[in-house]
Parts: structure tokens; C-alpha cells; sequence
């Protein structure tokens, strides 16, 4: 689930993450390092190949999808209309309080990464509207269906 701010985007919307602004506080890689190496590279976070998979997938069974770059922010509050714009600004396309720490591990770890968020409310101007956590997970079920199917097809290609 996460916040759109790209004018194009839906509630419900499927967005394919190309890449991500990572505003969390800590790092997940400070401390002892365990997996991988010291500074792993974050060239590609998201696997391009995968991406292209899901894309043909999704084009085949005929799911609309998105593509953007996601910000992690601290949360547990939903943003400001001030933030949604400076994060718009600096390139994000949707935020949302998850995804970003793990992709980061993940990469550090060796994995390759394919990223996909439900657009469950929006952070566009003049489209701002207050987001409960019910209404929230509401917009996340109803596309849950179209996600699963194009995970599925992923899994099963790969």
C-alpha cells in the first residue's frame, strides 16, 4: 500500500517500482555486516528483467499497470500535503512506509528484486482527501486479485 503523487495515478492502480528514495532514518546495512559485501552496489534495485517480465505479463492479461519511483519515508504518520510535494519534486511517484529497507538487504544479500505497490490513496494536489487505515487496506484487497495474478505468472517464468 502506498501513497501516489504522480497526477496519472489511481486509487487501485498497480505501480511497478523502477526504483526507490530511500528517507528512512537508519540504515538496515549499519551495524555488523552479515550478508554481503560492505557497500553493496544499488545501480539496479529493481531487476530490469523482471520488470519487463511483469510488464508483458501484465499486458497479456490485460492489467493496467504503473511504473514509478517509491519513497520510504519514517511514517507511522501519512504525509503532509508540504511533503507529498517535496517528495514529487525530488522524483517520487508514490511513498509509502515499507518496501525500501528491505530491497535494500535484499540487494546486499545477493537477491534480485522485483518490486509492485497498490496505489491505496493520493498525494496529488487538490486530490487530497483524509485516508483511513480501513479505506487504506479496502483499495489494497480490491487490486489484490490483479497483483496475485501477475506475481503468480512471475514466479512461474522465472
Amino acid at each position: 500500500a502506498c501513497g501516489g503523487m504522480n497526477p496519472d495515478f489511481s486509487i487501485g492502480d498497480l505501480m511497478i517500482i523502477t526504483d526507490h528514495i530511500n528517507f528512512f532514518p537508519e540504515h538496515p546495512l549499519r551495524g555488523k555486516n552479515i550478508y554481503g559485501d560492505r557497500f553493496p552496489d544499488m545501480s539496479e534495485p529493481y531487476n530490469h528483467k523482471l520488470i519487463a517480465k511483469a510488464k508483458e505479463i501484465a499486458k497479456e492479461l490485460n492489467i493496467k499497470v504503473q511504473q514509478g519511483v517509491y519513497l520510504g519515508p519514517q511514517g507511522p504518520t501519512v504525509e503532509t500535503p508540504a511533503e507529498y510535494r517535496m517528495f514529487h519534486i525530488w522524483g517520487a511517484d508514490a511513498v509509502g512506509m515499507s518496501t525500501v529497507p528491505e530491497v535494500i538487504v535484499a540487494n546486499h544479500s545477493g537477491i534480485k528484486v522485483f518490486g509492485c505497490s497498490v496505489i491505496t490513496d493520493l498525494g496529488v494536489e487538490g486530490k487530497i482527501v483524509e485516508a483511513s487505515h480501513e479505506e487504506v487496506q479496502k483499495a489494497a484487497d480490491a487490486a489484490q486479485p490483479k497483483m496475485t495474478a501477475i506475481m503468480r505468472e512471475l514466479i512461474s517464468r522465472a
